[in-house]
């Protein structure tokens, strides 16, 4: 005789970044599984394909995953995850007002949403004449480039990743990315003075990103730190 089969359940949310409506269920124990394989295993890209493959199971393979950008998956599976194993995660956090006693703090995970800066914007004026539209980092574009995390050596890689349109109004041509090369792009960046670079910065830093802040209390000071979650490794440390 066959054994019986569970019953899962099917919840829903508001993907952030474009309202889409998603039906999503917990994650099985094979999943977590591969999971906590990936976590042990200490590599980032790992972590990443496992999130992806969980965020794909779990949403029945519906989404269209490697175009959404990056803070939609991890929001997709930061929900995921608290249907799974609980709303209240344990994170364990370096206080800031003596730089050297950790405080585990709790999360309720069911009130981080995805928080996008004052002022953000896709288009960066170059000058008065030329600009560019740009596009969020994905899952894709961080495997594609083999970056899984932002930092000043793989910036350049990052920002070429994210070109959708480069215009120039005085010629009225449009140049979309995807008909350039990677070095063409990375060539066209570097040709910025700092001002002009510092506006791309400015669109990584405010773009949408999970964001929650935390009352953390220093068990040897008693001072109580004011801290901001960001990014989904934040809320499982």
């Amino acid at each position: 005789m066959a054994l019986p089969k569970l019953t899962t359940p099917v919840y829903e949310l508001v993907i952030p970044s474009n309202d889409e409506k998603i039906k999503y269920r917990p994650f099985l124990v094979k999943e977590e599984k591969l999971l906590l394989i990936a976590m042990e295993s200490g590599k980032q890209e790992e972590v990443v394909e496992a999130v992806r493959g969980i965020v794909e199971e779990c949403t029945y393979n519906k989404l269209n995953l490697g175009s959404l950008p990056m803070f939609d998956v991890e929001y997709i599976f930061l929900n995921i995850r608290a249907k799974s194993v609980g709303e209240i995660s344990e994170v364990r956090m370096l206080c800031p007002d003596d730089n050297e006693t950790y405080a585990n703090a709790e999360v309720n995970l069911s009130e981080v949403v995805v928080q996008v800066e004052e002022g953000h914007t896709n288009k960066i004026e170059l000058t008065d004449e030329m600009g560019m539209y740009m596009t969020y980092p994905t899952i894709n574009s961080f495997v594609a480039t083999g970056i899984t995390e932002v930092s000043a050596s793989n910036m350049l890689s990052i920002i070429a990743s994210c070109i959708a349109q480069i215009y120039d109004k005085k010629g009225e041509e449009v140049f979309d990315a995807k008909d350039q090369t990677k070095e063409e792009l990375i060539e066209f960046v570097e040709q910025l003075n700092t001002t002009q670079f510092r506006e791309l910065q400015n669109f990584f830093d405010t773009m949408p990103k999970l964001k929650h802040e935390i009352i953390v209390k220093n068990p040897k000071t008693g001072v109580e730190n004011n801290m901001v979650l960001q990014g989904l490794s934040d809320f499982f440390g």
